[in-house]
């Protein structure tokens, strides 16, 4: 009997290529025409396939069930997976900014590709068909697939379908129906790694801006408390914000309802207020009759300017050497802490990762079998595992899928 991954994506393909390694048979089902079709978008399109740091460093990047991984990043690290790609599968990377490890030729599709021939290469049996649910046993383990209409007898089975972003690409949830079925508790899944949309017409008046180097502080309005800080990129967009750290910042806001989140820009972390304010009267004094709108033009891009000056409530048309100390006093705290107030994610379609799947209790963190299901594995974004922007999600795919395949290939 075959062993049966239900679901071509980054966990399922690096599955089928592990079991392959192994020398078990294995029969690959995706609804889709081609493998891979949300790898083949990551990273804008360069996949990020890991980030190449230790595992202390890793797990800080995993705000929800982090020790639920130590089993699969002990066997197969960051490390172990760049080594398989360039070794096993022949594709050459390389490490960028903040560790982000990236195929050489900057093409996601070579990602993609380097699967694909690995599987071609070991026969691998690719059927497009849509799972519809999981046959068992009357022991209540695993007897078969059904899939399209067609019974796909196996005694094991990886449940590989990826969560409910990017539904375009045959992730929308029906892993997740699958897994209830046979008795899995799925934690309610919610946008992870998403933009955010705000309150107010600036954002709108701003559309299209990219900051970079930009420090950014998120507040939990509940009582004040600091929820994150990054330093970094993003971008203003007619509904709101996106960019890294918008996506980054998205993965803490637990509970999200409108209001509860407000995001503090440091439009210039640089500058402490004391030395802004001497920034301020050094450009000031370069033409002291010139209007107030017109006179930050060194300071910030040019989008941003007559939101400022309007935000600051100082006259535009006011000559700069009758801009007093209050006003200069008021222009800082407003660079130094320009406030958006959170409304909400965009939709769980526009996520990056979907947060919240299959109950990671109910799972075998050192081989990823289901507790309740005997022969039933999972892998990927499923589960109710989801990390920061950085090649992070991508490495658990990897590391659960190839715990999964060692584990299944000892059974089979």
């Amino acid at each position: 009997m075959e062993t049966v991954i239900i679901g071509a994506g980054a966990a399922g393909l690096m599955a089928a290529c592990r079991l392959l390694d192994a020398g078990c048979d294995v029969l690959l089902l995706e609804r889709n025409d081609r493998v891979g079709r949300k790898v083949a978008i990551t990273g804008k399109g360069r996949c990020n396939v890991t980030n190449d740091c230790d595992f202390r460093a890793f797990l800080e990047n995993v705000p929800t069930n982090p020790k639920f991984l130590y089993g699969a990043l002990g066997s197969f690290p960051p490390a172990e997976t760049m080594s398989y790609f360039e070794q096993t599968l022949g594709l050459p990377l390389k490490v960028e900014r903040g560790n982000r490890v990236f195929p050489v030729s900057d093409k996601a599709a070579d990602v993609v590709n380097a699967f694909k021939e690995h599987l071609r290469r070991g026969s691998c049996r690719i059927v497009q068909a849509k799972a519809e649910r999981i046959l068992t046993a009357e022991d209540g383990s695993v007897c078969g697939v059904l899939a399209g209409g067609k019974n796909y007898p196996c005694k094991q089975v990886l449940l590989a379908t990826g969560g409910a972003s990017y539904p375009v690409t045959g992730s929308d949830g029906s892993g997740h129906r699958i897994a209830m079925a046979l008795g899995h508790t799925v934690v309610e899944l919610k946008p992870s790694l998403v933009p955010v949309e705000c309150y107010g017409h600036v954002c709108k008046a701003l559309q299209g801006l990219s900051l970079k180097n930009t420090a950014l502080t998120l507040y939990d309005t509940e009582g004040e408390k600091k929820v994150f800080e990054d330093f970094g990129e993003l971008l203003f967009t007619h509904f709101g914000l996106s960019g890294p750290m918008i996506l980054s910042s998205s993965a803490h806001m637990k509970g999200m309802k409108a209001g509860k989140y407000r995001i503090e820009l440091d439009l210039k972390p640089a500058l402490d207020e004391k030395q802004l304010d001497k920034r301020l009267l050094a450009d000031f004094s370069e033409n002291i009759n010139r209007d107030f709108s017109n006179s930050l033009d060194k300071l910030l891009p040019s989008k941003l300017i007559p939101v400022i000056v309007s935000l600051s409530g100082i006259d535009p048309k006011k000559k700069v050497n009758g801009v007093t100390k209050e006003e200069r006093a008021e222009l800082i705290r407003l660079l130094k802490h320009f406030r958006l107030t959170v409304k909400g994610f965009r939709p769980i379609a526009e996520a990056i990762v979907t947060s919240g799947g299959v109950d990671v209790k109910e799972v075998n963190p050192k081989t990823m079998e289901s507790k309740l299901v005997k022969g039933l594995y999972f892998a990927g974004e499923i589960l109710d595992v989801d990390a920061y922007t950085g090649g992070f999600n991508l490495q658990i795919a990897f590391a659960t899928a190839s715990l999964a395949a060692r584990a299944m290939a000892s059974e089979s």
